[in-house]
């Protein structure tokens, strides 16, 4: 079960290293989309749209259903989701190790003013 998880979470993670398919992910906010109309941006051939879709496809993040000629993506956000609650994990464990930090220098500065007040010998 964990080693399929991984997987899953390493194909949305390579699919979201690219800022083209990044774009098209923006784009399929606003609603279903034909391939082509995913490309036109990027002035990419249809080919070129239709291999960073699959790559998508395969991360679960988007759904293509095709009506005649035409391609049609939609956003598939529950694996976003998945990998928000993964950075999410690491995003508490750096804030603790941050608020650590700012503890331990609030605490140094404020011995370092004692130490310097006037009337205070040194």
């Amino acid at each position: 079960m964990v080693e399929q998880q991984s997987t899953a979470l390493d194909a949305v993670f390579h699919a979201l290293s690219d800022s083209t398919r990044r774009a098209m992910l923006q784009e399929l906010t606003g609603g279903e989309r034909s391939v082509g109309a995913l490309a036109a941006p990027f002035a990419m051939s249809l080919a070129g749209a239709s291999k960073h879709v699959k790559v998508l496809e395969q991360a679960g993040l988007v759904r293509r259903r095709i009506t005649g000629r035409t391609h049609y993506c939609r956003l598939e956000a529950e694996r976003l989701a998945e990998a928000e609650a993964w950075l999410r994990y690491y995003e508490r464990f750096w804030t603790r190790r941050l608020d650590t930090l700012e503890a331990l220098l609030k605490a140094e500065d404020e011995a370092a003013t004692r130490r310097t007040k006037p009337g205070r010998k040194s």
